[in-house]
Formats: structure tokens, C-alpha cells, sequence
């Protein structure tokens, strides 16, 4: 029997092949019509609901519309409702504000507040070297009670206080100042550049390396980097780094740390919503070479949180402290639109070196450092000396350096 076929089979096999293809090419091409008119008929109703709103407002409402700060409200509100709670909406002004301050054109006075729960006010919890806050004679302690004639206590968000402080080079800020002896001022503040380094550190008890990340920035991996060094040419025999209340926004910044201190290896991955892993940075062979400890607390979050935990996984550096925020993702970098404002959203998920996350669940500790009502209430009182935290901390390095 021939083994060659025929040209009748050969056409009724192409045609089969046709007639497949075909069916395969609509039931995708149907797919994509139904999504992509299930997406417009959505888009509809969004606008027919907004436009709904917008003709009972207009045709009734007493008070004036600002329309701009309807506009910026309106996409405000959108970026809450896309489920996804770390996604942020900046307005024109704020979005101008943020690129001012990144390139340097506005600068603060040398200060970092919180709002005191007790009086209201700002409290000065941490103050810069050379800052035109440090040369007019603010102190750790004491509170910023107005800002240009505007009283703190109108100010709910430290956002907002941060903000107001703000002022191009040689501009005045005239702020209302309470001394930590609870002593009134009136003080002129001119604005002057200086430095704001994002990590400072000492040798405690002769023998362990503290170093405090206030937060991860651009500058942060050199600064880490030159602490790191200067602590070890001081013989010292363990790390602390201090990562609580870093809210980790530069997630280069912390794996380039990180980096710094541990072994060769996968250090992090993300993963899409694709399910695509794509990985973030490999470690070289410069580690650290003494034990570390990493103090965390509910407010270590997003990139400080992969440090802690990519020194515990690859360099086994013991936690202290208590359960961090979870904030286990990856942020986009902001976009900008065409009125000049901008929003940041979730684009992946953090991976460590073992594929797992620790996104809405947060870092358990490995020694428990919860601190009392009492302890809460002074957190901002406390010294490197007296903070109970750091004292746990300490114990815990000498334990593992075998110093005890």
C-alpha cells in the first residue's frame, strides 16, 4: 500500500486545520469583545452615576463648588475605592510640593515632628545637625504650637504639619514654640540647606554597634554603608539596627543594604499579577561578620521590613520587638498627569529568598519587646540609654555574640 497522500486527504486535512484555527481565532477574539465591552458598559455606569450626582448638586446645592478641589476629591475617593490600601493620590499642589523637596528647591527646618496626643501640638522628636531649627534653639522635646499664625492643634495629620513647615531657601517660617521647660516663644526661621541623614549610630556598652534607620531614601545605602564600616573599625562584636517606625518607601535603598551585610544569594523577588517572579537583587560575597539583631515594631513596614527579614533568613540576625505592619508590596513610582497631580499603586508582591511573603501578616519577633501603657505613653521620652526596647535589643546582641 502507497504510503503517500493523496492530494483529496492533504485538502481535507488543511481544511480541518482551517476550520480549527478558525473556531480558536473567535472563541478568542469573542473573549476579548466581551471584556472589552463589559469594561466600556462599566466605564458607562461610572459616568452616568457621577454625572447623575453632579446634576442633582449643581441644580440644588446652597454653596459655592470649588472645582478643583471637586476634581482632586473625585480622583482622591477613585484611588480609595480600587481595594487597594497603600495606593495614594497626590494633588497638583502636593504632587509639585513632593518634587520640590526630592530635588531639593524646598527644605524644612530641621526638625521631625508627631502630633502630642496629650497637648495637641507637634512634638519635636528628633532635630538635625547645622539646621536652622538647631541654630535658633529648638530642642528635642519641645513643640511647635503655630506655623505662620496657624495653631498645630488645626493640623490632624503629621503629613500636614511636615508640609507646612516647608519654604524655599532663605524664605521665613514664623513658628509659635514651646520649650521642653514649657517656655512660650515667637521665633523667625529662615530657611537654609542642610543636611538630613536618614541613619545615625553609636557604640553601646563598649561592645555592640547601634545603628538607627530612620528611613530608606536615595542616600541611605552610602550613609549605611560608612556607618556599618566606622562601627566595625570599632572592634565592635554584634549589630543593632533600629527599624522601628521605618516606613521603608525606597525599596532600592534597603536591598542595597541589605546587600551590604549579607552572603551571596537571592535576597528578594516580586511577583505580579500575573503570576511572574521576577527577581530584585542578588547578594554578593561581602557580608557582615559579626551577628546582628534588628529591632521592629507595628510601624516597620514595606522595605525595612524585607531588611529584617532577609537578615534573619540569609545572615541569621535574631528580631526583637514586636509584630510589624505587613506591608509586604511593591509601589509603582509615581505617576504623573496632565493637570499635574499624581498617584502610586501596587504593582507586585515581596518575595523573599524563599518565595514567601509577609504581606498583610507582618514579621513575628523572635524575643518579645512589647512595651506597657506606661512605656507607650514615654515612648517619645525614652533615650538610647532608658528606652526598654533598645535595652532588649542589647541583651539579646551580647546573647549572640556570646558576650553575656
Amino acid at each position: 500500500m502507497s504510503k503517500k497522500i493523496s492530494l483529496g486527504v492533504a485538502a481535507a486535512i488543511a481544511l480541518i486545520a482551517m476550520a480549527v484555527t478558525f473556531s480558536l481565532t473567535m472563541v478568542v477574539s469573542m473573549n476579548m469583545f466581551n471584556t472589552t465591552v463589559s469594561s466600556v458598559k462599566n466605564k458607562e455606569r461610572q459616568y452616568n452615576k457621577l454625572s447623575e450626582i453632579d446634576r442633582f448638586v449643581r441644580a440644588n446645592e446652597y454653596f459655592t463648588i470649588n472645582n478643583d478641589t471637586l476634581n482632586d476629591t473625585i480622583a482622591a475617593g477613585y484611588v480609595l475605592g480600587i481595594s487597594d490600601k497603600y495606593a495614594r493620590y497626590y494633588s497638583a499642589k502636593a504632587n509639585s510640593e513632593r518634587q520640590a523637596v526630592e530635588s531639593g528647591k524646598l527644605t524644612g527646618i530641621g526638625v521631625t515632628v508627631v502630633n502630642d496626643a496629650s497637648s495637641g501640638y507637634a512634638r519635636i522628636i528628633r532635630l538635625f545637625d547645622n539646621s536652622p531649627a538647631g541654630e535658633s534653639g529648638l530642642e528635642v522635646g519641645g513643640f511647635i504650637t503655630a506655623i505662620n499664625g496657624v495653631s498645630t492643634r488645626q493640623m490632624t495629620e503629621t503629613n500636614a504639619i511636615t508640609s507646612a513647615l516647608l519654604g524655599e531657601e532663605g524664605t521665613t517660617t514664623t513658628i509659635g514654640y514651646l520649650t521642653p521647660q514649657r517656655e512660650e516663644q515667637t521665633l523667625d526661621i529662615v530657611h537654609t540647606n542642610y543636611k538630613a541623614p536618614t541613619v545615625s549610630y553609636q557604640v553601646l556598652n563598649d561592645s555592640v554597634g547601634y545603628l538607627r534607620i530612620y528611613s530608606f531614601a536615595s542616600t541611605t545605602g552610602s550613609e549605611f554603608k560608612s556607618a556599618v564600616d566606622s562601627l566595625m573599625d570599632s572592634n565592635v562584636k554584634a549589630m543593632i539596627f533600629d527599624l522601628r517606625d521605618n516606613s521603608g518607601e525606597n525599596l532600592n535603598a534597603a536591598l542595597v543594604a541589605a546587600d551590604y551585610c549579607l552572603p551571596s544569594g537571592l535576597i528578594a523577588s516580586q511577583q505580579g499579577k500575573d503570576g511572574v517572579i521576577t527577581d530584585l537583587r542578588m547578594s554578593d560575597e561581602t557580608c557582615l561578620s559579626v551577628p546582628a539583631v534588628c529591632l521592629v515594631n507595628g510601624s516597620t513596614a514595606g522595605s525595612a521590613e524585607l531588611f529584617a527579614n532577609a537578615l534573619r533568613k540569609m545572615g541569621d540576625a535574631v528580631l526583637v520587638g514586636t509584630v510589624t505592619a505587613g506591608m509586604g508590596v511593591v509601589m509603582s513610582d509615581p505617576q504623573s498627569f496632565s493637570d499635574g497631580s499624581a498617584a502610586v499603586i501596587t504593582v507586585g508582591i515581596l518575595q523573599d529568598n524563599e518565595a514567601q511573603t509577609w504581606n498583610d501578616v507582618g514579621l513575628t519577633p523572635d524575643v518579645d519587646a512589647t512595651l506597657s501603657s506606661d512605656e507607650q505613653n514615654s515612648y517619645y521620652d525614652f533615650t538610647i540609654e532608658t528606652d526598654p526596647q533598645i535595652s532588649k535589643a542589647v541583651a539579646a546582641a551580647q546573647m549572640v555574640a556570646g558576650l553575656n
